[in-house]
């Protein structure tokens, strides 16, 4: 077993590239289109489902945009530095390192969707009030934004873990898993409960919730030097400052 496990992983390190990279970059680019599609499934979804508020409630959806974007992009470039981090210490053969970068930055995505809520709470109306959301729409758009953020972070830490041993389809068959829960709780809160955006949040925290749960779970049972382990969560300093030098230079130019 495993033997078959080993040449089930994908080795970027010998042989040819050129019929590797495709299995690598497909997933990841696949990932990248679905996390695109959950706000668009929420502005179809409220769009068709929300009767007289319809317009409000699309505007109050799409007047996000920018600022999750800004958001998601931050820490996707600094989980990029997970993803180096680790992949770096698998090949020089460091062991603990992985094992530091692995815990270190599950906590790190934990406290940054804390730090995203917070300022959800602190930052989002002066934030929406600089978009020049209009009144009708603001009290919407507020409650959208408050609601969909600190859980995507989780995922996108948990991904970059994966793509550290080059394993992309995982963190794929997550997302695509929560994005069809996405769907049908979205239909299911704003068709059959009458609910507006209040409800496309819910289903999103939701969805979100599931796809980093699946990813945790995942890392629990793995049997790769990716293990995670929960008794061994906490914050390593220096893995924590070489992860910022390199995610956080991404992150910025992202967002």
């Amino acid at each position: 077993m495993e033997t078959i496990a080993k040449r089930k992983q994908l080795d970027m390190l010998h042989g040819s590239i050129w019929n590797k990279l495709p299995q690598f970059a497909l997933p990841v680019a696949a990932t990248a289109i679905l996390e695109q599609l959950f706000n668009a499934s929420d502005i179809a979804v409220v769009g068709n489902f929300t009767g007289a508020e319809r317009t409000a409630a699309v505007a109050a959806v799409g007047a996000n945009s920018p600022i999750i974007g800004l958001i998601v992009n931050l820490f996707i470039g600094i989980a990029l530095g997970t993803n180096v981090v680790i992949a770096h210490a698998i090949g020089q053969g460091e062991k603990d390192d992985v094992q530091k970068a692995v815990h270190t930055s599950v906590v790190i995505s934990v406290l940054g969707g804390a730090l995203v809520a917070t300022l959800g709470e602190l930052a989002a109306a002066p934030l929406l009030g600089l978009l020049n959301v209009p009144d009708e729409v603001f009290p919407l758009a507020l409650l959208y934004l408050r609601l969909g953020m600190p859980v995507i972070l989780l995922y996108n830490f948990e991904a970059a873990i994966f793509r550290s041993v080059g394993e992309t389809k995982i963190p794929l068959l997550a997302l695509a898993t929560s994005g069809i829960l996405n769907v049908l709780l979205n239909l299911f809160f704003v068709a059959v409960l009458h609910m507006t955006v209040n409800g496309v949040a819910i289903a999103t925290v939701i969805s979100n919730a599931v796809s980093s749960i699946l990813l945790y779970c995942r890392l629990r049972s793995s049997k790769q030097v990716i293990h995670l382990e929960p008794k061994l969560l906490r914050v390593d300093r220096m893995i924590l400052i070489r992860i910022l030098r390199i995610g956080l230079p991404a992150g910025v130019q992202s967002a």
